[in-house]
């Protein structure tokens, strides 16, 4: 496929997670975050399996694919999905968008060490400049006192989780679709969900029933295309472009993801908000080696 179209539908995908990660943070107000988790993961299994089903692409894994389902699902939906929804619900929407925005450079930067590269200095630098960015949010979103709070905590432990997945994508496109991973994946997932939310959250499948009716078009919207649409995109760009090139439109999402905490959620973006955004897409340019290209190509360019 064409890289501009690539980059279409990474941005689209960027917008979606944007004001999906808001929905998730309302639905947990409602629900119990693992057993809402097992649930909308579920029905974002079945979507994908639907879809693939309707466009003549659905078939069953081979043996030597099921190793990439297993530990692609423990990463990218279970530890992932658990970890976020956990973590929205003790912590800010805003807050959570800009530290998922550390993504890229952890993509690029855990690639470089487990390709054996030694990361370079301006790499190094793009992760301190990074996590300056997300301690000046985690600072903002709790107030200088409190310190660090353990839904930011939990947060970061989602996108850590889901850069060691993407990983594990990347490996597997080379034998599977890894749009048809994402299926599997999330069936497989939202089981292991389901079995730790009895355990940890016993007969909150009731709280369901007394839901209104704007948590079930949240539901459906983050279950069907934030979850189900949009990962299986962003799955299948994985294979197209890489894990580190696709990480860096996560910038975007980090974007979308202020402008729906405020539109949903109705939360206040502040300077220090702001300040974190910088940092953070500053580290992300030097952290994913996307600066150091830049660099490269002009000193190519000026030598000509």
């Amino acid at each position: 496929m064409n890289q501009w179209k690539i980059y279409g539908i990474l941005t689209a995908v960027m917008i979606v997670w944007g004001f999906n990660l808001a929905s998730v943070k309302y639905m947990v107000a409602f629900v119990d975050p693992v057993t809402l988790t097992a649930f909308r993961i579920l029905l974002a299994g079945l979507s994908v399996i639907g879809i693939l089903a309707g466009f003549k692409m659905l078939r069953w894994p081979a043996k030597s694919d099921w190793k990439y389902i297993f530990l692609g699902s423990l990463l990218n939906v279970v530890g992932h999905h658990y970890f976020l929804s956990n973590g929205l619900s003790l912590t800010t929407g805003s807050n959570a968008g800009l530290i998922l925005g550390t993504g890229p450079m952890l993509t690029a930067v855990l690639v470089s060490l487990i390709m054996r590269n030694v990361p370079s200095r301006l790499q190094w630098l793009g992760v301190v400049v990074g996590f300056a960015g997300v301690a000046a949010t985690v600072l903002v979103g709790n107030g200088a006192a409190t310190g660090l709070n353990l839904g930011d905590i939990f947060v970061f432990l989602s996108i850590l989780a889901q850069v060691l997945s993407y990983i594990v994508i990347a490996n597997a496109a080379r034998s599977l679709d890894p749009r048809l991973l994402t299926g599997y994946m999330f069936i497989v997932g939202a089981t292991v969900l389901f079995i730790i939310s009895l355990i940890q959250e016993p007969g909150e499948i009731r709280a369901f029933a007394a839901v209104p009716t704007s948590f079930w078009v949240a539901f459906l919207f983050s279950a069907m295309l934030g979850t189900a649409v949009g990962h299986m995109l962003y799955n299948y760009s994985i294979g197209q472009a890489g894990p580190t090139k696709a990480a860096i439109f996560m910038n975007l999402n980090t974007v979308f993801s202020l402008v729906g905490a405020s539109v949903i959620l109705n939360e206040q973006i502040t300077a220090g908000h702001l300040y974190g955004l910088v940092l953070i897409v500053i580290g992300v340019l030097f952290g994913s080696g996307a600066a150091e290209d830049l660099l490269k190509k002009r000193k190519k360019r000026l030598s000509q």
